[in-house]
């Protein structure tokens, strides 16, 4: 990191600065940030690196929730069958990836220390529209690397502490390669089984759903998904791997245990039994 001799931080430490850690990162240590690592001269790495998919974020009533399958998936073979792809970006929002899978988690942990500092810094939380704004930055940062094959796109949602409109207290936003940020209504997916997902709620989905509603049509959505994207992993009942599903409401993030993801799993898979199609 620079020390110098006498032990004395570099300038980058005790020099006034923004309440953007990925700003302080950049001039203290740049070569940390997902997208700076120099690669090679025309390196391409989308067919080597594994890649996660697929993600489902739902809104509901008193908040959101969010529900990612568990494999990953390296050219056509499934490089982990229980990678975990939602996490909770802060007290109040959750953050989903799809794409690199090993950038897509740094990038993750970078964002989370990213709303962490800018608390400690100015003493408030970011508002749910500036925390969308800060994950477009450093997916912007890191659009050398995704030009090269290591793409990542997130997606973000949470309950708006500042909605002035109770029933529209979950927001979903999405992004695209270049750092893009779009605010979506009702439900929004990512991944390559993200086009069955979608299809699937559009006839199911609707305003003012129950938390526990929209849990169950989130792993359908990934069920369907899996059906037909080989790169989404369905319920796995031999190894007991089972969606990650997250809420976000007043009360705070939420990560449903494993027994409550089985259950509702196996309500879905008990119910194709008996209509494939859903």
């Amino acid at each position: 990191m620079g020390f110098d001799p006498s032990g004395r931080l570099p300038a980058a430490y005790t020099a006034v600065g923004s309440s953007s850690f990925a700003d302080f990162l950049s001039a203290a240590a740049p070569d940390l940030l997902p997208g700076r690592r120099p690669l090679p001269p025309g390196f391409n790495g989308g067919g080597i690196a594994p890649h996660a998919t697929t993600i489902m974020a739902l809104a509901c009533a008193g908040g959101v929730v969010m529900a990612g399958d568990r494999r990953a998936t390296m050219g056509n073979l499934i490089a982990s069958r229980d990678i975990e792809k939602v996490y909770p970006a802060d007290a109040y929002s959750l953050v989903g990836i799809a794409g690199t899978a090993g950038v897509g988690l740094e990038l993750i942990r970078l964002f989370q220390v990213e709303l962490e500092h800018y608390e400690k810094i100015e003493g408030t939380m970011l508002s749910l529209h500036g925390k969308a704004n800060r994950l477009a930055t450093m997916i912007r940062n890191n659009l050398g690397a995704a030009l090269q094959g290591l793409a990542v796109i997130p997606i973000f949602a949470g309950f708006d502490l500042d909605a002035a409109d109770p029933a529209k207290v979950g927001r979903i936003f999405s992004f695209d390669v270049a750092g893009g940020v779009y605010e979506e209504t009702g439900y929004d997916g990512i991944g390559s089984g993200s086009l069955f997902a979608k299809a699937a709620l559009k006839k199911r989905y609707r305003a003012g759903l129950s938390a526990d509603e929209a849990v169950r049509l989130a792993v359908e959505a990934l069920y369907d998904a899996a059906d037909d994207d080989t790169a989404t992993g369905g319920p796995d009942l031999t190894r007991r791997i089972f969606p990650v599903v997250m809420t976000a409401t007043a009360e705070g993030t939420r990560r449903l245990t494993d027994a409550e993801s089985e259950t509702v799993s196996q309500a879905v898979v008990a119910a194709r039994m008996q209509n494939p199609g859903g």
